[in-house]
């Protein structure tokens, strides 16, 4: 019963064995089974005689491929951390408030130009634009330039060398940067889910170079003016500035 419970989650609802292992445990407290146990019965080949024609690893997120292998060693630039987001406030964590930035950047072709995205939080808002590089200088002229006039709180970033700067963002806009854990990208799932949708405009190997500001911000617009579930079919631009569009 339990190994047809967990292949169903994982072949029909795509769960993750995380997912099945912990609301298992909140639904069916007697069916308990880990993360850990499911991934061996999906590496062993165990569960492919509940899938017609494919391996069960075919249906994980990464399709059964890990993002780092054992025993690798961490070969990018370790950079000055000024504060975890185990530090965060609360009320970031909890979206309670406008202000609460996450920082990323989307790449195009290797060496060239890129964006520079920054979220918030509460209403998703997206802002930040075409960055001439991926360097720290860059990255944080744009991160500046964009949140110098807006609601501004924390902003949260993972550890890529662009954001090496910092302690200057912090001295110059007044606030503090707080970082991700280690290969940790959930924490700021705001803006991973948002550079996701811009992958719809901007695909992985497009070039940028030859990319105005004006057509990234128009689709940097259509992100913010398009209805979220999650805000009860509001647009991000309405909870942001707090006012009524008619979108239609």
């Amino acid at each position: 019963m339990l190994t047809r419970i967990v292949s169903n989650l994982l072949v029909k609802k795509f769960w993750s064995p995380e997912q099945i292992q912990y609301r298992l445990r909140k639904e069916l407290p007697n069916l308990r089974i880990s993360a850990t146990t499911i991934y061996r019965g999906i590496n062993s080949g165990f569960l492919d005689r509940f899938v017609d024609g494919r391996k069960m690893s075919r249906h994980l997120r990464h399709h059964g491929k890990t993002r780092h292998r054992k025993g690798m060693t961490e070969r990018r630039g370790k950079i000055q951390i000024t504060h975890s987001i185990e530090e965060r406030p609360l009320e970031a964590q909890n979206r309670s408030c406008l202000g609460d930035w996450e920082g990323d950047t989307v790449i195009g072709k290797k060496g060239g130009a890129c964006l520079t995205t920054l979220v918030d939080r509460k209403s998703g808002f997206l802002c930040g634009g075409k960055t001439a590089s991926k360097t720290a200088a860059d990255v944080s002229a744009v991160i500046e330039k964009s949140l110098s006039d807006k609601d501004l709180r924390t902003i949260t970033v993972d550890r890529g060398k662009e954001f090496s700067w910092a302690e200057k963002l912090e001295k110059d806009l007044r606030t503090k940067v707080y970082f991700c854990l280690p290969h940790h990208p959930w924490e700021k799932g705001s803006n991973e889910n948002t550079n996701g949708l811009l992958r719809d405009f901007f695909p992985k190997g497009m070039s940028i170079d030859k990319i105005s500001q004006a057509e990234v911000q128009k689709r940097f617009n259509a992100l913010n003016f398009r209805p979220r579930k999650r805000l009860n079919w509001k647009c991000p631009a309405e909870v942001f500035y707090s006012v009524t569009l008619h979108l239609i």
